[in-house]
């Protein structure tokens, strides 16, 4: 099904179903080291979750308010919030030295098992806390009413369909309370059924809309180690860079995004379509259909389209999963198009389906640039265009910031479709995996976005994961995802802007966290040593 190209030319490297070279068991040590990871992990999640008492977005109403001792959080926000920053902490440095034991090359590796118990230790805490890092769960529920109320949320706001003292529009973001909804018509017919269930409660609203994401993050980790044997990277290595990534932790499961659904679906979609493609290699014969083959394909394709009904960038792994089509037959321009009918069949019978079987038809469509409303500071984008508003101010030519945003968006988003294109041309010329494209072109995408989040990497990273098997690759993924797991600081108050709170918090938790590792260090020494085995 593939080939991925060096320096001198393409070379034919099976992508599916490949096994890595079997890796032995942990020995009895490197398990009392792991435990002892698993352990630092778990009590930062505890220590985050207690933080987000005081630290997190909690309700206006905020029920904690009412619970004696837990109350108490909700009235020290600094302690809380340092408390917040040395659970974050914690989980990342664990999320590291896991990675020892899931490093392709050694002798002995974690098992996927042992990945996925480590993964479920770790976000349990975080499963029934206040959101933390945004507010955009609010957001979700409110829109949900809408629907649920038999409004449009795609022309109407929270706070005008709503209305302003409403407790669902109370919650939402002053920034988002009069704007559209960007999401998909799935994700909002799902918000509808919760919201008939749960009312106005929002504490229950929130933990159900985290129960979604939670599905999300299950196909996640259902999907990823076996996307993984198929593309001959070590399942337990993609099961720690993309289901147990800190921004997985952070974002998907305690700020309850809906990303966490979307890209469920989209590599779930994936690994379901590719099931019974068999192995192929360039300039190689095309084996006959097997049985199921097209069941399977079409399956896959309706799957990735109910992800980007979810969230529309799923939309573009229906391109590359049409070349992972077009190479199996037989890598012909006729093959392409065929593909490129059959998967685009799909997609537009299944979203027709759902637009108009969910009774929200298509005005999502109109509404998907609401996103774009807000920048970004760490956009590359959005950063830019300030840079020019700053120079025309210098130079007396007025403040254009506003006129280069949409320039550099709309400039942005045609930079990322050209490399988008690209890759669907290189993958579909066995010059690179498709997948590897997906994630490459996911990226661009997000990057180049004026209000591109911490999160939204996590649309690369994870894809990337499974098939991605270079150490330079992994390196660069885990440098990032830690910068970015520290960029958004738990909103659960201003602090009358006292800026040196911030300050003062991360201090405190950097002693607390080096402390930790002290404890660390002593009982499993090992864990802070260079690693002796070779390194893939």
């Amino acid at each position: 099904m593939g080939e991925q190209s060096t320096g001198g030319g393409a070379v034919a490297v099976p992508l599916s179903p490949v096994r890595p070279p079997e890796a032995g068991p942990l020995e009895q040590r490197e398990l009392r080291a792991l435990d002892i990871v698993r352990r630092l992990g778990t009590i930062g999640a505890l220590l985050l979750a207690l933080g987000s008492l005081g630290a997190g977005a909690a309700p206006v109403l905020n029920p904690v308010q009412d619970i004696p001792v837990l109350r108490l959080f909700a009235r020290i926000p600094t302690v809380s919030l340092a408390i917040c920053f040395a659970g974050m902490g914690m989980l990342v440095v664990g999320w590291l030295l896991l990675g020892r034991f899931a490093r392709p090359g050694r002798a002995r590796l974690a098992t996927r098992a042992q990945l996925t118990r480590t993964l479920v230790m770790w976000l349990t805490p975080l499963m029934f806390i206040p959101p933390l890092f945004s507010r955009d769960v609010y957001s979700y529920l409110a829109q949900s009413e809408i629907v649920h109320r038999g409004m449009d949320p795609y022309s109407l706001g929270p706070a005008q369909a709503l209305g302003v003292a409403d407790p669902l529009t109370s919650g939402v973001s002053n920034m988002w309370r009069e704007t559209p909804a960007p999401y998909g018509p799935l994700f909002l017919k799902l918000g509808s059924w919760i919201s008939a269930v749960v009312g106005d409660n929002i504490v229950a609203g929130v933990l159900l809309q985290r129960a979604l994401a939670l599905a999300g993050v299950a196909l996640i980790i259902w999907a990823l180690p076996r996307l993984a044997q198929r593309f001959g990277v070590e399942p337990a290595t993609a099961l720690w860079l993309g289901a147990a990534n800190p921004l997985v932790l952070f974002h998907l499961v305690a700020g309850a995004h809906n990303e966490a659904l979307g890209i469920g679906l989209m590599v779930a979609g994936l690994e379901l379509g590719i099931r019974r493609l068999p192995v192929r290699v360039a300039g190689d014969t095309a084996p006959p259909l097997a049985r199921g083959e097209v069941l399977f394909i079409v399956l896959g394709a309706a799957v990735i389209t109910l992800g980007a009904a979810v969230k529309i960038n799923a939309i573009i792994a229906v391109g590359f999963f049409g070349v992972m089509i077009a190479r199996r037959w037989h890598g012909r321009i006729t093959d392409l198009l065929r593909a490129a009918a059959l998967v685009t069949g799909v997609f537009a019978a299944v979203m027709v389906a759902v637009c108009l079987g969910t009774g929200l038809g298509f005005g999502w469509v109109g509404a998907l640039g609401t996103p774009g409303l807000v920048r970004s500071w760490i956009s590359p984008t959005a950063e830019l265009a300030n840079l020019g508003g700053v120079l025309g101010i210098a130079l007396g030519l007025g403040n254009h910031t506003n006129a280069l945003v949409s320039i550099l968006q709309l400039a942005g988003t045609a930079l990322a479709g050209l490399i988008t294109a690209k890759f669907l041309w290189d993958s579909f010329r066995w010059r690179y995996r498709p997948i590897i494209g997906l994630g490459v072109s996911l990226g661009a995408f997000m990057m180049l976005h004026v209000a591109m989040q911490p999160w939204w990497l996590l649309w690369a990273v994870i894809p990337l994961a499974a098939a991605a098997g270079t150490s330079r690759f992994r390196v660069a993924a885990s440098v990032a995802s830690v910068a970015l797991a520290f960029l958004a600081a738990p909103p659960g108050s201003t602090f009358d802007g006292r800026s040196f709170v911030v300050p003062q918090a991360y201090l405190a938790a950097a002693l607390v966290v080096a402390v930790a590792m002290v404890v660390v260090w002593r009982r499993a020494p090992l864990l802070l040593k260079r690693d002796p085995q070779p390194v893939a």
